[in-house]
C-alpha cells in the first residue's frame, strides 16, 4: 500500500511538471507570434501618434522615441527581455505604463466573465442532469429546445436583442456602462447598481455556454447511466439521488470540465463583443480602442494576458481532470 502511494505521488509530480513545462513553452511561442502578427499588420503607428498632418522628420522622431525604427528582431528581443523583467512597456495612446492601463480594466472583465461562467456551468450541469434523468420526456424536450435556441443564436445578436427589449423598450435594466455615472453611490447602493448593470451582459455571455454545458452534461449522463456500475448500485438498493449525484455525475463531469476549460479563450473573445455592445469598461473595450489607436504595447500586453489566461486555465483544467480521474496521471 505504501509503495502504491509512492508511485501515485511520483506519477502526480511528473504529470504536474510535464504540464507546467508545456505551459511555459506555449506561452513563449504565443508571445513571439503575437508580437509578429501585430507588427506585420498594415498601418504606421507613428501616423496615429503624430497625426496625419505631420512632416517626415517628426515621424522619424516619433519612431526613434518609441523604438519603432529598429529592426523587427531587435524589437522582439527587447520586448522579450522586458517581459521577463515584468515590464510590458509604455502605452503610446494612454501615456501610462501598459501594466497600469491593463490592470485597471481587469476587474470589470473578471466580474463579467466569472459570473457568466458560474451561472452557465451551474445551470447547465443542473438542467443537463435533469434532462438525462427524464430522457425523452416533455421536460427533456423543453430543455433541449431552449438549449438549441440559445446555442444557435450569436451572442452579439442576443446582446442587441436583450438591449432593445429590456433596456430601451421596457426600461427594466440599464443599457450601458458598469454603473450610473450621474449618481454618486457607495457601499450596498453601489453594489446593487453594478449588479443591475451586470444582468444583461452576463445573461448574454452565459446563454451560449449554458447551452453547450447543458447538452454535453445530458449526453455524458446518458452514457454513464447505462454503465454496469450504475445498474449494480441500483440493484444493491442505493438511493436514486446518490446514484445520480454520487456516482453518475462524478464520471459525467470529466468531459464537461474539459470543455469549460477549453472554451475559456472563446469566452474572452465573446466578452470583446459583449463589452462593445454594453459599453462595459473592460479588456474588450480596451482592445478595440487600442486597435483604433495602433497602440502596439497595449495590444501586445492584452494578447499576452489573454494567452497566459487561456494556458493557465487549461493547465488548471488538466489538473482538475487528473483529480477526478487519477488514471490520467500515468
Amino acid at each position: 500500500m505504501k509503495l502504491r502511494r509512492q508511485l501515485l505521488s511520483r506519477s502526480s509530480g511528473r504529470f504536474f511538471l510535464r504540464r507546467a513545462v508545456q505551459a511555459i513553452f506555449l506561452i513563449f511561442i504565443l508571445i513571439c507570434l503575437n508580437f509578429l502578427l501585430i507588427h506585420l499588420a498594415p498601418g504606421d503607428p507613428a501616423h496615429v501618434l503624430a497625426g496625419q498632418s505631420g512632416d517626415e522628420k517628426y515621424y522619424e522622431f516619433i519612431r526613434a522615441k518609441f523604438g519603432l525604427d529598429r529592426p523587427l528582431a531587435t524589437q522582439l528581443w527587447i520586448y522579450l527581455s522586458s517581459v521577463a523583467r515584468g515590464d510590458f512597456g509604455y502605452s503610446l495612446g494612454y501615456q501610462q505604463p501598459v501594466i497600469a492601463v491593463i490592470f485597471e480594466r481587469v476587474p470589470p472583465t473578471l466580474l463579467l466573465m466569472l459570473s457568466a461562467v458560474f451561472i452557465s456551468s451551474v445551470a447547465g450541469v443542473a438542467l443537463g442532469v435533469e434532462a438525462a434523468r427524464r430522457a425523452n420526456s416533455l421536460t427533456d424536450r423543453a430543455i433541449n429546445f431552449f438549449a438549441m435556441l440559445g446555442f444557435s443564436m450569436p451572442s452579439f445578436s442576443v446582446g442587441h436583442l436583450l438591449l432593445i427589449v429590456f433596456a430601451l423598450y421596457l426600461g427594466v435594466f440599464p443599457a450601458q456602462n458598469m454603473s450610473t455615472a450621474s449618481r454618486e453611490l457607495s457601499g450596498l447602493g453601489y453594489g446593487l447598481d453594478v449588479l443591475s448593470h451586470m444582468v444583461l451582459p452576463v445573461t448574454t455571455l452565459a446563454i451560449v455556454y449554458f447551452a453547450q454545458v447543458m447538452r454535453l452534461t445530458r449526453t455524458a449522463m446518458l452514457n454513464v447511466l447505462g454503465e454496469n456500475f450504475i445498474t449494480t448500485a441500483r440493484a444493491k438498493g442505493v438511493g436514486e439521488g446518490r446514484v445520480i449525484y454520487g456516482h453518475a455525475l462524478r464520471n459525467a463531469l470529466l468531459p464537461v470540465v474539459t470543455v469549460i476549460g477549453s472554451d475559456f479563450g472563446m469566452l474572452i473573445g465573446g466578452a470583446v463583443f459583449i463589452e462593445t455592445v454594453f459599453a462595459w469598461p473592460g479588456l474588450g473595450r480596451l482592445m478595440i480602442d487600442s486597435l483604433a489607436m495602433r497602440d502596439y504595447p497595449v495590444l501586445m500586453g492584452l494578447f499576452l494576458l489573454i494567452s497566459m489566461s487561456v494556458v493557465i486555465v487549461n493547465f488548471i483544467t488538466d489538473l482538475t481532470y487528473a483529480a477526478l480521474d487519477p488514471r490520467i496521471k500515468y
